[in-house]
């Protein structure tokens, strides 16, 4: 099978961290499921995007999930207003101007979208 030019994107503007677990177990079920061929990337703004900062208690469950594939957004408009160096984020991570924006791009490329 040959890889998509569509996939599945993720949204997460919550904060907490059991949430972010719980996000986290959804990502890593998906790759299980869908396999390499699918991309999967999250989008992260908001109160979320603490999942993306270096010492987060589940930067290395991030990690591991970027490590099989999993495309990291942090959304440019709330590290502007939360006053948030992009040096913070973990490794890997890519800025995208607005994470809500990203995530409509996305659908009108005809990305699936989960809200867990």
């Amino acid at each position: 099978m040959t890889e998509s030019s569509t996939g599945v994107v993720v949204h997460l503007d919550e904060g907490e961290p059991a949430k972010h677990a719980s996000v986290l177990r959804n990502l890593g079920n998906l790759l299980d499921t869908l396999g390499p061929q699918t991309r999967v990337e999250l989008v992260v703004h908001g109160a979320g995007i603490d999942l993306l900062l270096e010492g987060s208690p589940h930067s290395e469950d991030v990690r591991g999930l970027q490590d099989r594939g999993l495309t990291v957004d942090a959304c440019g408009n709330t590290l502007s207003s939360a006053n948030i160096a992009r040096e913070r984020l973990l490794p890997g991570a890519v800025v995208v101007p607005s994470g809500v924006a990203h995530l409509v791009i996305r659908q009108r490329e005809g990305w699936a979208y989960v809200r867990p």
